[in-house]
């Protein structure tokens, strides 16, 4: 796999094609525009036979670069990089960054492609993709492209088993900032593929991969819990840290939703003040009625209003 970066500082995996495949791709590709440049130089020598042999000569040229060299570039142009044979082997040209190409891409690989391919044989094309590392020819070098494998086999991988339930949850506090990728890739591997390996083998991987994470992450291992426990619990803890990262309302570790905890609020709201004293002008209460409320008027409102009792001041907890 080549790792590509593109302008958006996005890594991507990609596989690079290599000899075989493309050889088998260009041999169909060139195959398809034989056959039709034989059809064209037929059908000119038929529609031509009264011209000068300077004329034919000229429509013959202008017959191959249009199908041999710019027929190729119109398709891969117009196909994001997959030309016929390309296609059929599951290929596809793209820039150096991973997006696809472009008619100016197009135009430097074919047109370095007449010499390297169509004029040498393939002598040259195949010599540059056995020294280039990604299998790159002299055109994709020019172009800055890379004819990559679009069907890329899925590598099936072991069901990682969880952590004991005693471990669940016990790794909540220790910081994972420093661990490198690499390293949470080798220990999900190992944990897919640990019971696939001889007991002593997984066990010193286990014990291998355990001092690399205690070394990254500056917290000793707890006592008594084994390598590969440890390794399960730790890779759990980050899982459950990305989901609630990405979907605060998702499932935690435990299996209940985590919910983001606002900062505590008081169960009850402020104690009622104690009531001022009523002016000397409010008409004493009668026993067994209700006080009308502080500031309100009591003269031409109906019944119901006067007689609203205040609020206790009590809030539903949070």
């Amino acid at each position: 796999m080549s790792e590509l970066v593109t302008g958006e500082a996005v890594a991507l995996e990609l596989q690079p094609a290599r000899l075989p495949s493309r050889a088998l791709a260009t041999l169909l590709d060139l195959t398809v525009a034989v056959v039709v440049y034989v059809g064209v130089s037929v059908a000119l020598v038929l529609g031509t036979a009264s011209l000068d042999d300077a004329a034919q000569i000229a429509l013959s040229i202008a017959a191959f670069l249009l199908v041999l060299v710019g027929g190729p570039i119109a398709v891969e142009t117009l196909s994001h990089g997959r030309s016929l044979g390309k296609a059929a082997c599951g290929l596809r040209v793209v820039r150096d960054d991973g997006g696809p190409i472009r008619f100016r891409h197009a135009l430097v690989r074919g047109a370095i492609g007449v010499v390297e391919i169509l004029l040498t044989g393939g002598v040259v094309a195949c010599t540059a993709s056995l020294v280039s590392a990604r299998g790159r020819r002299v055109g994709d070098v020019f172009a800055g492209t890379l004819v990559v494998r679009e069907r890329v086999p899925v590598a099936r991988t072991g069901f990682v088993a969880p952590p004991p339930p005693w471990l669940a949850g016990r790794f909540s506090g220790l910081d994972l900032s420093a661990v490198p990728e690499g390293l949470w890739l080798a220990i999900r591997q190992y944990l897919g593929r640990m019971h696939q390996l001889d007991p002593q083998v997984g066990w010193t991987m286990a014990r291998r991969l355990a001092g690399d994470l205690v070394a990254h992450t500056g917290a000793p291992a707890p006592e008594g819990v084994p390598p590969a426990a440890y390794l399960a619990a730790v890779v759990q803890e980050r899982q459950a840290r990305e989901v609630r990262r990405a979907s605060p309302a998702a499932p935690g570790p435990s299996g209940y939703p985590y919910v983001p905890v606002p900062p505590a609020a008081p169960a009850y709201g402020p104690l009622p003040s104690a009531p001022a004293a009523a002016p000397a002008s409010t008409p004493p209460v009668a026993e067994g009625s209700v006080a009308p409320a502080p500031g309100s008027e009591s003269d031409g409102l109906p019944e119901q209003s006067v007689g609203r009792r205040r609020g206790t001041g009590f809030v539903p907890p949070a």
